[in-house]
């Protein structure tokens, strides 16, 4: 089978050897994302909400340049870095994901890559 690479140009996919999402036949997964901007730290600083609102959006950005669309997403994995947070992720994930229902997973982390960042989103998508 072919394998597909798309990239998203971000500071950290040519140092450390990754794609944001890779594509294999009729599946694909999204790379760990958040809202880091070329300098590596967070667009909305403090704003889970919004930092996840942007994550859902570069998935989407990422499907869509892939072939998938938002409704071909079966699994998401959500780190955070406070699960009291939580219910502001949830809000925003339900917005995007309510009638789809992947399957979820949101689990609290130590840290991610930079202490802006309060969230990372990976992504699985399967057509048929």
């Amino acid at each position: 089978m072919t394998r597909r690479l798309i990239s998203s140009g971000g500071p950290w996919e040519a140092t450390a050897g990754y794609s944001l999402a890779v594509v294999v036949g009729d599946s694909c997964w999204v790379a760990g994302t958040t809202d880091a901007g070329p300098v590596g730290r967070s667009l909305h600083p403090g704003d889970i909400g919004a930092q996840t609102r942007a994550i859902l959006s570069i998935i989407e950005t990422a499907l869509t340049d892939a072939g998938f669309a938002l409704t071909d997403v079966v699994r998401i994995r959500m780190f955070v870095t406070d699960i009291s947070r939580s219910g502001e992720v949830l809000a925003v994930h339900g917005a995007v994901f309510g009638s789809i229902r992947p399957a979820a997973t949101m689990v609290e982390v130590r840290a991610l890559i930079d202490p802006s960042l309060l969230i990372e989103i990976e992504a699985d998508a399967r057509r048929g």
